[in-house]
């Protein structure tokens, strides 16, 4: 690979970190050609992006992104075979790498990078699992926020009823 490629390259990737805000670091040292095609036939069909390529490369492109700084731990991951996991969803490529170690112990997590947060190791695999979306998070709060308002409204509602019904007791005791 000459300069001009591997500037090709780090700019591909560059661009991607810059276009996304959820990027995963798996290593797919022991996986073979046919495994890696498989993996990449999944991430596909739900919407990943997956790139693998030079962990200097990688690294140069981490360092080209502006307005993010990113840790030290995840420049520390960069060594072996890595594969880059990009998608719009912060849980998705968590489930996806799951999913498929069902069959082999390989891709293990090296690292996650989400809205700033940097996740390294695999034991946090099922963390990055149970991670709501945003789209989840709002729904969420915007029912914790139309409850209080339901009730509200019963309660105005079954009120009238209630004040109506003590007035007719009332004026029929007298």
């Amino acid at each position: 690979m000459n300069r001009t490629e591997k500037a090709a390259v780090i700019a591909q990737l560059t661009e991607k970190f810059n276009q996304y805000s959820f990027f995963y670091i798996a290593d797919s040292s022991t996986l073979t050609v046919a495994k890696i095609n498989a993996l990449r036939r999944i991430c596909f069909n739900k919407g990943i992006e997956i790139k693998v390529a030079k962990n200097t490369l990688i690294r140069k492109a981490l360092e080209a992104v502006e307005d993010r700084t990113y840790s030290q731990n995840l420049y520390d991951t960069l060594h072996g075979t890595s594969a880059l996991l990009f998608s719009d969803q912060s849980n998705l490529p968590a489930k996806v790498i799951k999913e498929f170690r069902k069959e082999d112990a390989k891709p293990a997590l090296k690292a996650a990078y989400i809205d700033s947060d940097v996740y390294v190791g695999d034991d946090n695999l099922d963390a990055l699992i149970n991670l709501k979306s945003k789209a989840d998070l709002l729904g969420e709060l915007i029912g914790l926020l139309q409850s209080p308002m339901a009730g509200l409204l019963s309660q105005l509602q079954s009120g009238g009823t209630t004040i109506a019904g003590v007035l007719k007791t009332l004026s029929e005791r007298e």
